[in-house]
């Protein structure tokens, strides 16, 4: 009897490592969409050349070489994918007309379910919360794809620098000091991919419950004395981001469609490791689509508010059109 490796040898042994792939083509990306793409490229690379692979390495290592090979090739022709936070100064007037980009390839939230970062999921650290944060993944696309790519093997996934100079094509003593230009980089980032990420507190879980009772009576007052004073509110495809709680304030009194309490629905959903929402607008007797929320608490308060108006993103999330109606007591 043969020893020789089988297709259904691939499929029993890869297929488990489909979500921490996502996850790492992911980070590098910025996209659901783009990674979903590659780590399809990638099962299909490694289908195609599994009777070739020799086992040198992990069936592990092998498929993270593929897959990061993938990206490399796609970020050729490819743009970064910023937050507003990532173009420039924020917006001196909250009140001026939003001004809409959609031709920029903005950063995508990721459901925790798709890349295992699930609250029941027994992850590992390849798909911790800790490195599909949205500040570290958007941190992440302001580095140049090969630094990218090296960070992310020796910093999140803890390879070797001969592994990680194997998967890139490059010297060892070249991914040392690439490693060295991208940590530098990602210095004045915030959080680093070692940063501990905590379970919400008591009082958080109150402020929360807070945050969104506020948004839902369309109380501004209410919701503006939860923010940090120094905390930011983004929401690509806009370019403007503004910041501080009488920014906010201001913007959301002169630009949020809601007029009075109930126009706006929350439905709690997990994206990127954090507390996050998908919201719902009164459209006549229905609420409707309108945009997912990513939340960051710093304390008690609410440092950071990514608000993405992309609805396609609910489909990602299997989110309905329409929230559901309250059921009848």
């Amino acid at each position: 009897m043969s020893d020789k490796p089988t297709n259904e040898d691939f499929l029993r042994q890869a297929d488990p490592m489909r979500r921490e792939l996502l996850a790492h083509c992911y980070r590098m990306m910025g996209s659901v969409h783009d990674a979903e793409d590659l780590v399809q490229e990638t099962y299909l690379r490694a289908w195609r050349g599994y009777e070739g692979f020799e086992g040198r390495s992990s069936l592990r290592t092998w498929l993270y070489r593929i897959a990061t090979t993938a990206c490399l090739t796609a970020l050729d022709s490819r743009s970064r994918r910023p937050l507003p936070t990532g173009l420039g100064a924020p917006s001196e007037e909250a009140s001026a007309p939003l001004v809409q980009d959609a031709e920029v390839p903005w950063l995508e939230p990721v459901p925790d379910t798709m890349v295992g970062a699930a609250g029941d999921d027994p992850a590992a650290i390849v798909t911790s919360r800790e490195s599909i944060r949205l500040a570290f993944v958007a941190a992440l696309q302001h580095l140049p794809p090969r630094q990218r790519a090296v960070l992310i093997l020796r910093d999140v996934l803890k390879w070797k620098a001969a592994e990680v100079a194997e998967a890139v094509g490059t010297s060892t003593a070249a991914v040392n000091s690439i490693l060295q230009r991208a940590r530098a980089q990602l210095s004045q980032a915030s959080p680093s991919p070692d940063d501990p990420v905590e379970p919400l507190t008591q009082e958080q879980r109150a402020q929360l419950d807070r945050y969104v009772a506020a948004f839902e009576n369309y109380d501004v007052d209410a919701f503006v004395d939860l923010f940090t004073k120094d905390a930011v509110w983004e929401m690509p495809p806009f370019v403007g981001w503004y910041q501080g709680p009488e920014a906010i304030a201001e913007l959301t009194r002169t630009h949020c469609p809601a007029e009075r309490a109930g126009d706006l629905k929350f439905v709690p959903i997990a994206a990127n490791g954090q507390t996050s929402f998908a919201v719902y607008f009164r459209e006549g007797d229905a609420h409707r689509r309108f945009a997912i929320m990513v939340l960051t608490f710093t304390g008690a308060l609410v440092s950071h508010v990514a608000m993405f108006f992309d609805t396609t993103l609910f489909d990602i999330f299997s989110l309905p059109e329409e929230a559901a109606k309250p059921t009848a007591p």
